[in-house]
């Protein structure tokens, strides 16, 4: 089987390559950087260095595949020129046109949780419309999106404050229970899809771990020799307000407030607490926490 995968070596791409080489399948690793190819190569997959922005590109690197992976790479938050719904609409529209062009009839889509919601799910209302737009696809074209919940590696950037300040804040209530997930568990998920013989039209939500905040930053405290860590819950608008110190983009800012209130709402978990997982990930808590010590002990 002939496989074309989108987001290059990353967190996702890594782990998902390797997987889908050690199975036997031919893999196509698209990548902007130059720099992957040689890397791409050495474990046995095909590279194919262009860019997203570039139809033809893709649609060239999509031909003769039996199953896709798209995903929208991050986005820089603190570029102030950014236009974030728009990125996510020109590239959800640019894998459409490649996927007509191409052919291809099984796409295995990178969503997110909140994919569901066309409004209150702040900056994942991108992942909405790449949903949307594929969905539009011809029916004869086989769709899977994967709905990841919240990362682990989102909590990196707080290591700072963790160290320093002793807490970590956000606009969430300690008591409230977060559905986190490693890359490795998505990118099994993905392979797992990859190798299923589905057709028609479906959402697989993936998820390691369901912890409220409190008990997360004790494992976190503990891992990182700081047992006193704590949780520290605030304001919307101080949420917002301290992004924006930081130096995010407001409008960004603004969708990352909203994002996190409807997690402190329960909001964002709505759909995904009607279509759990039947089986968690294996990456847990405790073994991020390793990975957020490290961070910590760094500074």
């Amino acid at each position: 089987m002939k496989i074309t995968i989108t987001g290059s070596l990353g967190h996702i791409g890594k782990p998902l390559t390797l997987a889908l080489v050690e199975e036997g399948y031919s893999v196509t690793v698209i990548s902007s950087n130059s720099e992957k190819q040689k890397t791409i190569e050495a474990i046995g997959a095909i590279s194919a260095i262009g860019s997203l922005e570039d139809v033809d590109f893709i649609a060239s690197s999509f031909a003769n595949a039996d199953v896709v992976y798209c995903m929208v790479p991050p986005a820089n938050y603190f570029d102030h020129s950014l236009d974030l719904l728009g990125y996510y609409q020109r590239l959800g529209n640019n894998y459409v046109q490649a996927i007509k062009q191409s052919g291809v009839k099984r796409v295995v889509n990178l969503s997110s949780i909140g994919g569901h919601m066309d409004k209150g799910n702040g900056i994942l209302l991108g992942v909405h419309h790449v949903e949307n737009l594929l969905n539009q696809l011809p029916e004869d074209i086989s769709i899977t999106h994967i709905r990841p919940t919240e990362f682990y590696y989102n909590l990196l950037p707080q290591v700072d404050s963790a160290k320093n300040n002793g807490f970590i804040a956000s606009n969430i209530g300690g008591e409230v229970v977060n559905s986190w997930v490693s890359p490795i568990d998505i990118a099994s998920a993905i392979a797992e899809e990859i190798a299923s013989p589905f057709v028609g039209r479906k959402v697989r939500y993936v998820a390691s771990e369901e912890i409220t905040y409190n008990d997360l930053v004790s494992v976190l405290g503990k891992a990182s020799g700081n047992p006193e860590l704590k949780w520290l819950a605030i304001t919307d608008e101080q949420m917002k307000d301290g992004l924006i110190s930081a130096g995010m983009k407001g409008e960004i800012a603004a969708g990352l407030t909203e994002m996190y209130a409807s997690i402190n709402s329960g909001l964002l978990y709505e759909d995904y607490n009607l279509h759990k997982p039947s089986v968690m990930g294996k990456v847990k808590v405790a073994d991020f926490a390793n990975d957020f010590a490290a961070a910590y002990n760094k500074l």
